[in-house]
């Protein structure tokens, strides 16, 4: 009979998941992880099977989380198209500020592991792939209501805008890793908003 586990696995995924947002996958070592999770290496192999497993488990539960709040900011019918967007850009600040140390954020984990790994991990690159385009047609959506009601320019395509949006917001969340205070990501946003508006 097998023995139970006696952890709670969801809490070590997330301390695993705040150790890779921190450190990137490769500066991640698994005496890293048993140290974040309060796990012995037995057991991080026994419940994860291997590092790539359990850095692809932790990128999963980043995107559902953090995806998940901003298309309800998104998917919020009781704002206007524009205020949605300027609602996303507070809680993108918001975040920022939330989890620094050392005055610098981590940044955000979809865009760490883009850099660090799409080009040579087939699947963070497909689970990164799904997870932009599901933002973007949400952001597509979002920017198409605000042209038919008049709060967001009509002579750029939707697309285009909805790709400038995520640009500036990953653009965002690299400044933050630079040290930028809320006062520049503030500003970057504002930007972005008045480009959006005729």
């Amino acid at each position: 009979m097998a023995r139970p586990r006696m952890f709670d696995e969801e809490r070590a995924l997330d301390a695993a998941m705040r150790t890779f947002w921190a450190n990137g996958y490769e500066a991640t070592s698994t005496q890293d992880l048993c140290e974040a999770t309060g796990l012995g290496r037995s057991s991080i192999y026994n419940t994860f099977r291997s590092k790539h497993d359990l850095f692809a488990r932790s990128l999963a539960r980043y995107i559902d989380t953090m995806t998940s709040r901003q298309l309800a900011i998104l998917e919020d019918q009781d704002r206007l198209p524009l205020d949605r967007l300027r609602a996303l850009f507070d809680v993108i600040i918001a975040d920022d500020m939330g989890n620094r140390s050392d005055g610098r954020s981590p940044g955000c984990l979809t865009v760490n592991t883009t850099v660090e790994l799409a080009g040579r991990d087939t699947e963070a690159a497909r689970m990164l792939a799904r997870d932009t385009e599901r933002r973007l047609v949400a952001l597509r959506i979002v920017i198409e209501a605000g042209q038919r009601d008049g709060g967001i320019a009509t002579t750029r395509d939707a697309d285009a805008l909805a790709r400038f949006v995520s640009a500036v917001i990953g653009g965002m969340r690299v400044a933050g890793q630079g040290g930028a205070d809320r006062a520049a990501l503030e500003s970057i946003a504002e930007t972005a908003l008045t480009a959006l508006t005729p």
